[in-house]
């Protein structure tokens, strides 16, 4: 039988990814990142949930802060739990829905470019923590998967 821990152990933690699913005439919306290791790489927008936030509030703060848009809706519709090699993340994704204009790249350090992509052929690569998240959207998912 195993030893339970005492409370003063530490344990490994992990992050939680917020996204936006912004979908327009069967298109997604994709920022291709800057900087880092993913540099490069197309993702939606999102970002970290920060302490003491709702996830609905972490979802419409990542969609404005990073695309000066706003959704009149914010629908959960999938939860990853990513397990990559030198880091753990449950990434969620979230449907906006109502959203009107056009992106505008309001975190020009962290993107270079906001894109609409056709869903059937996004450009590559995709963020490694978005990957599993898109392909489910794409099956036609609504809750959970493993990646």
């Amino acid at each position: 039988m195993e030893k339970p821990q005492p409370a003063s152990e530490e344990r490994a933690s992990f992050r939680v990814g917020v996204n936006a699913f912004v979908v327009r005439d069967g298109k997604l919306l994709l920022g291709q990142r800057k900087g880092g290791n993913s540099d490069g790489a197309w993702g939606m927008p999102g970002g970290h949930l920060e302490d003491k936030e709702s996830m609905l509030e972490a979802a419409a703060r990542e969609l404005a802060e990073e695309t000066g848009l706003r959704a009149s809706t914010l629908q959960f519709i999938l939860l990853v739990n990513n397990r990559q090699r030198d880091r753990h993340y449950i990434q969620t994704g979230f449907l906006a829905e109502g959203v009107r204009g056009e992106p505008e790249l309001k975190e020009p350090e962290l993107c270079y470019e906001w894109r609409w992509c056709d869903l059937d052929n996004l450009p590559e690569p995709i963020f490694i923590g978005h990957q599993k998240l898109i392909e489910l959207y794409k099956e036609g998912a609504t809750n959970f998967g493993e990646a």
